[in-house]
């Protein structure tokens, strides 16, 4: 069972309680992925610029705060 097209017919034949377990599974799977995709891109200084950037704008008190945007929306 090694095809997409296998799990997915493997899936649909689970009760719906398991599918919902499994979605679970799998959306935590993919955060851990993305976890260590982001500290693997920090750490080989991918991410540098952005971070320059954002600390630019911080000193430059070009940000406004995320509580205040969201209450005003």
């Amino acid at each position: 069972m090694t095809k997409r097209l296998d799990v997915e017919a493997a899936i649909k034949q689970l009760p719906e309680r398991e599918v919902r377990d499994l979605a679970k599974w799998l959306q935590d799977y993919l955060n851990e992925i993305w976890d260590r995709q982001i500290e693997a891109d920090l750490a080989s200084g991918k991410l540098d610029h952005l971070m320059a950037q954002a600390e630019a704008e911080i000193a430059a008190e070009s940000v406004r705060d995320l509580d205040g945007v969201l209450r005003n929306g």
